[in-house]
């Protein structure tokens, strides 16, 4: 019998798990990647031929594959685990594809479990925070702690929520970082880097996220249509300079179309300015 924790796919995440927790002989790992299956020996890790080898008696699973992949290890390996086995997905797909995944673990009655990294596994290791959603997700916290993960938090008992925190955060952290980065190289190509981000030291104002949230939807509700045409003037800028104006062109797009709503005065709250924008939008309540 093989060790209780297998691991489908040996890159950064799985390579770097293996090597912090010390599972050595306890865990069976299987890579598509020939070179990271001759790098699975070097972590004490039992290497295997293919998933069905490393799945055969493990109690726990880590799927730690590419995105593209995971939906296509996951339907395979339904029909490869042990049925008293749990599944951990811990792969950043969207939550609809969590979801597929776990119709057809369901399908083969066996168990599925979301699990959403949260940072990343490097310095974090063993303590990434892992969020962990769907039936078994009590069980499936427990285990991750008992196999070394020191920060694994259940969100409830419906596959894809897990996933839907990472993503939707993921909306706001990988976005602020594409627009770093457009404004960046504008700023550069113009001279005034420094300058840029001398102001926007002097504008930065303390809010919680929440109070952030509600904010930015106030002004652009209130002051959409002249931000939008603010912005399409950067966008013009941007293409004078050469720089392909990709977050800007959209910024332009959401300005208008919450200006365009005429929700104003806007009520006070996020969450009903949010319930005001949707109404104005389908007509439902």
């Amino acid at each position: 019998m093989r060790g209780s924790i297998a691991l489908i796919g040996f890159g950064e995440a799985g390579s770097t798990f293996a090597r912090a927790a010390g599972w050595g002989s306890r865990a069976a790992a299987f890579d598509v990647d020939p070179a990271r299956r001759a790098e699975i020996k070097t972590h004490g890790v039992t290497p295997c031929a293919n998933a069905a080898e490393a799945l055969a008696g493990a109690a726990i699973v880590l799927s730690l594959v590419t995105a593209d992949q995971a939906l296509a290890v996951a339907s395979e390996c339904a029909g490869l685990v042990a049925p008293d086995a749990l599944f951990c997905d811990m792969n950043s797909v969207a939550p609809g594809t969590k979801r597929s995944a776990a119709q057809a673990f369901a399908k083969a009655g066996r168990r599925y479990v979301d699990v959403a990294v949260m940072a990343p596994v490097n310095p974090a290791h063993m303590a990434v925070p892992l969020n962990i959603s769907g039936p078994d997700a009590d069980e499936a916290s427990e285990r991750l702690h008992e196999i070394g993960f020191t920060k694994a938090t259940v969100v409830g008992d419906a596959i894809g929520r897990a996933s839907a925190i990472k993503l939707v955060r993921s909306v706001m952290v990988k976005g602020l970082e594409a627009l770093t980065a457009e404004m960046m190289m504008a700023a550069h190509a113009e001279g005034v880097a420094d300058d840029v981000l001398a102001s926007l030291d002097a504008s930065e104002r303390a809010l919680s996220w929440a109070e952030r949230a509600d904010y930015n939807l106030d002004r652009m509700m209130v002051h959409g249509r002249r931000r939008a045409a603010e912005m399409a003037e950067a966008a013009q800028m941007l293409r004078d300079l050469g720089i392909a104006p990709m977050m800007t062109e959209n910024t332009v797009n959401w300005q208008q179309i919450l200006a365009d709503r005429g929700i104003n005065p806007p009520p006070a709250g996020y969450a009903a300015k949010l319930a005001a924008f949707h109404k104005k939008s389908t007509g439902k309540n």
